[in-house]
């Protein structure tokens, strides 16, 4: 008996522990499809779960940072929703592929035509971005969460020093190392092992070819000497028959 109460109060305390856990976890964030390497291009997407049980979620709002403003902003049509892009002039013009950017996206915004995102289901906002800046090691963007019921929750903390979630945790793109230092090591890997095999290969043609010269002459050598010795014993038989 004192067991069975014991197993109950157990699996009461695990339950409670996974709904809390499952609480906390539940907001906005953001992944990328494989990795989002710096400098480069990447597709995210923004992962949006509904947390209430009485309300639907209606309109999502991304903001872009504005330390690493994103020239190339492109969303993925999501069905049941309008997309709204904001862009704004910037302070200090970005140079991509040799042009001279005067404004970025700052803002994106996604409304529901229909019914929106309803209690106990999420909705995933895909986004091509770039060029991702090379001197960061991550991208925060500050969202806003509506309701049906006018409530609107700001997923705007940024992350602590100490590593802690905050308690409205901003979505935060990590940043990979630079895809291009992995190509052109590998890049010049082969190319190091082409080079070396090209040598290779030419010192093999070369020793072929002494090879190749040495023979002949040999060859030539021994060709002369039995000529000698055939008319030498020519010239011999001649006076022996003539003796």
């Amino acid at each position: 008996m004192n067991i069975s109460r014991i197993a109950l109060a157990g699996g009461v305390a695990a339950s409670t522990v996974l709904l809390l856990a499952g609480t906390a976890s539940a907001h906005v964030s953001v992944q990328p499809q494989g990795e989002a390497a710096k400098g480069g291009y990447a597709t995210v997407n923004f992962k949006v779960p509904n947390e209430r049980d009485d309300a639907s979620t209606v309109k999502v709002e991304v903001n872009f940072p504005t330390d690493h403003p994103l020239a190339s902003v492109s969303p993925q049509p999501v069905a049941g929703w309008k997309i709204d892009i904001t862009r704004s002039k910037l302070a200090k013009p970005l140079e991509v592929h040799g042009k001279q950017i005067n404004e970025a996206v700052s803002k994106v915004t996604w409304t529901a035509d229909g019914s929106g995102i309803g209690p106990g289901y999420f909705q995933q906002f895909p986004l091509s971005v770039g060029q991702l800046p090379e001197n960061a090691d991550q991208l925060v963007f500050k969202t806003l969460q509506t309701y049906s019921n006018k409530e609107v929750v700001r997923w705007i903390d940024e992350p602590t020093a100490g590593g802690e979630e905050p308690e409205s945790p901003a979505p935060v793109l990590a940043l990979t190392a630079p895809a291009a230092d992995a190509h052109g090591a590998a890049a010049d890997d082969k190319g190091g092992a082409a080079e070396e095999t090209k040598e290779t290969t030419a010192s093999s043609d070369v020793a072929s070819s002494s090879g190749s010269d040495t023979t002949a002459r040999v060859l030539g050598i021994v060709g002369i000497v039995v000529g000698v010795a055939g008319v030498a014993f020519g010239v011999l038989a001649g006076r022996r028959r003539s003796a």
